[in-house]
């Protein structure tokens, strides 16, 4: 059996920066073992699965696809860098016609739409809400040690734990600082927390970026993910509301870097804009 494989930097114009994602093309069903077998052996933070949802579908022509995500541990109930890599790969590989994709997820339908050069995904908003910071201090501080902590937010919708440092600190400050994520799994054991978000303001400006952040999951097996599309359906409503902005322009400040452009809407939902590079094509063999 052979599985066309594409390796996809999402959330960037360029190979190299951005989150990589691999998405796999199933004509056929494939056993559920596999699905996870396959994202250990990719050994990204995401291994996408598109599939086609009745007889007669076809990557070019349908609009609805099933899509699944895994971990190199596990699935995930959401992953919005690699939802924009599966749109890129039937968008600008596959050359499907249509105009929007619908995707049937773990999160409910997902739509992407192509805007000039940037795929739009429709994401579930995710509000974040105060958290006793008795509960999590330990964490906190294996995060961020003793530097100022503006805020501390808990979305129990996605399990992240959303962490603001003081306004005083600046990108370069949480770009420099050193995490060591792998020492969060003997702190957090409870299950409540499966991402932890450190974030921090932008320009006051309007000018450049409103907003930055990083993201870790070590319990997703991620100890930190590039680009995080499902973290900022929880940073978009935590600065949407800080901000009072509806329009808001992001960069998540890993290693690798990416960018991304957020509209906050009326519905609880949230259009994420980012750009693809498809850096790899081929077949994998079971």
């Amino acid at each position: 059996m052979q599985i066309p494989l594409f390796t996809v930097d999402a959330f960037t114009n360029r190979p190299f920066s951005g989150n990589p994602a691999a998405v796999c093309l199933l004509e056929n069903d494939l056993d559920e073992d596999s699905h996870q077998k396959i994202a250990t052996e990719m050994n990204l933070s995401e291994t996408a699965f598109i599939r086609k949802l009745k007889p007669g579908d076809d990557f070019t022509k349908s609009s609805c696809f099933g899509l699944r995500w895994f971990t190199p541990v596990n699935e995930v109930p959401l992953c919005g860098h690699a939802t924009l890599a599966s749109a890129a790969v039937l968008f600008h590989v596959q050359k499907n016609t249509n105009s929007v994709l619908t995707f049937v997820t773990l999160s409910g339908e997902l739509k992407a739409r192509q805007v000039k050069d940037h795929i739009v995904l429709d994401l579930p908003l995710c509000p974040a809400y105060p958290q006793e910071l008795k509960e999590v201090e330990e964490l906190i501080k294996a995060a961020v040690g003793d530097m100022s902590v503006e805020d501390v937010r808990y979305s129990p919708e996605t399990k992240n734990l959303l962490v603001r440092l003081s306004d005083t600190y600046g990108r370069s400050v949480l770009e420099e600082l050193k995490v060591s994520a792998q020492h969060f799994l003997s702190i957090e054991k409870t299950g409540k927390v499966k991402g932890l978000i450190l974030t921090v303001k932008g320009n006051s400006s309007g000018k450049g970026h409103d907003f930055y952040s990083r993201y870790f999951a070590p319990w997703y097996g991620v100890l930190e993910d590039p680009v995080t599309g499902s973290a900022h359906a929880v940073l978009s409503s935590y600065w949407s509301e800080q901000l009072g902005k509806k329009e808001m322009l992001a960069f998540q400040c890993s290693r690798r870097g990416g960018e991304l452009k957020i509209s906050v809407r009326s519905d609880g939902r949230v259009d994420i804009a980012g750009q693809s590079a498809v850096v790899l094509k081929g077949k994998l063999t079971l």
